[in-house]
């Protein structure tokens, strides 16, 4: 479908270009560049009926063919006298062709460690924890390793995984996830207090099987834990997006931690101090003043990533993932950086 889209769009920048040397410059243009780009829109809605295929053509529609339109378009003006037509146009496509070296080469492998203090009168001791948020890869690479050596350098005390490890197609999968297997195994992938995974909404079938053998506790139904001090919960996929979900705390004099990998579950009735999730990729692409393009949950936008203050006085902390979407989406990253979230609690002073 790539290639066959990629075919019909050099069509049109040949048309395009011929339309431009006809005529007023700036004018024909404008038609021209109007055409290209209803055409780039329809065609890309048309050959895929995914949203993640239609953003995946489109970018190649905005990067590749806007890109080299617009360095055509500023040969044509330059050779007819439009020196300052021809610089604007060539600043444009340097700017277009910036972005797009910042979100498919730069931002997807450049990984920063947000950290959080959080201080309650329930917690008697200083406790360390680490989430680690939608992996979601299809390949073991120098970028994943390098993400699960990173998670072991902050010393955990505890490390929450949210779901979303392996993003391959079903051959693949059971090799792919042994290879993860021996690779936590190699690096002693484990925390003082222990190391707790939720189902991600890609993780199918026996998603635990990249944990076999390993000192990780693989949650597939809701279950609760006393660890370090603090009450955690562990959602099911299920409860981690019912917006409706009542979860009482037996323990209220304990911090009470819930770990889904859907945030919708924070728009419930969710007795605890501290929510987590990831999920949303913190939108994958964010544009400036506007905030997330997407988050697929139900969770107003602005609680998209990051750590929110709720208004019945519990707090959400949504991690942007050190992955991104696969397969038919887009690999890319605009404004919106992978993370590894550390999260230090601590007694009041």
């Amino acid at each position: 479908m790539t290639i066959a889209y990629n075919l019909i769009m050099v069509a049109v920048d040949i048309a395009a270009l011929l339309y431009l040397c006809k005529g007023k410059c700036t004018r024909n243009w404008l038609n021209a560049m109007f055409f290209a780009g209803t055409v780039a829109i329809l065609a890309a809605c048309v050959m895929e009926k995914n949203h993640f295929g239609v953003a995946r053509l489109g970018a190649w529609g905005l990067f590749l063919h806007g890109s080299l339109l617009l360095v055509a378009s500023a040969v044509v003006f330059w050779w007819r006298g439009k020196r300052r037509g021809a610089t604007g146009l060539i600043v444009c496509a340097a700017v277009l062709s910036s972005i797009c070296l910042d979100a498919f080469v730069i931002e997807p492998n450049w990984l920063e460690v947000s950290r959080v203090r959080i201080t309650s009168d329930k917690i008697s001791r200083p406790v360390r924890i680490v989430v680690l948020a939608d992996l979601q890869t299809d390949r073991l690479g120098d970028y994943e390793r390098m993400v699960l050596r990173r998670v072991l350098s902050e010393k955990p005390d505890i490390i929450l995984l949210a779901g979303d490890y392996l993003q391959a197609p079903c051959g693949q999968r059971g090799e792919l996830a042994e290879q993860f297997n021996e690779y936590l195994r190699e690096i002693g992938f484990t925390a003082p207090e222990g190391v707790f995974a939720v189902q991600g909404n890609v993780d199918g079938g026996r998603w635990w099987d990249v944990f076999d053998g390993l000192d990780i506790q693989a949650v597939s139904q809701r279950e609760s834990f006393d660890v370090a001090g603090l009450r955690l919960s562990c959602l099911s996929l299920t409860d981690s997006g019912n917006t409706g979900l009542y979860l009482p705390n037996d323990t209220p004099d304990r911090f009470h931690v819930v770990l889904g990998h859907k945030p919708d579950y924070a728009l419930g009735i969710i007795e605890a101090d501290l929510m987590v999730s990831g999920h949303t990729h913190g939108g994958q692409v964010r544009i400036p003043l506007f905030g997330p393009v997407i988050t697929h949950s139900r969770i107003p936008h602005a609680w998209a990533a990051g750590l929110t203050d709720l208004s019945d006085g519990s707090k959400l902390l949504v991690s942007r993932g050190v992955g991104m979407e696969r397969q038919r989406a887009p690999r890319m990253r605009f404004f919106c950086r992978p993370e590894l979230v550390v999260i230090e609690l601590s007694p009041p002073k």
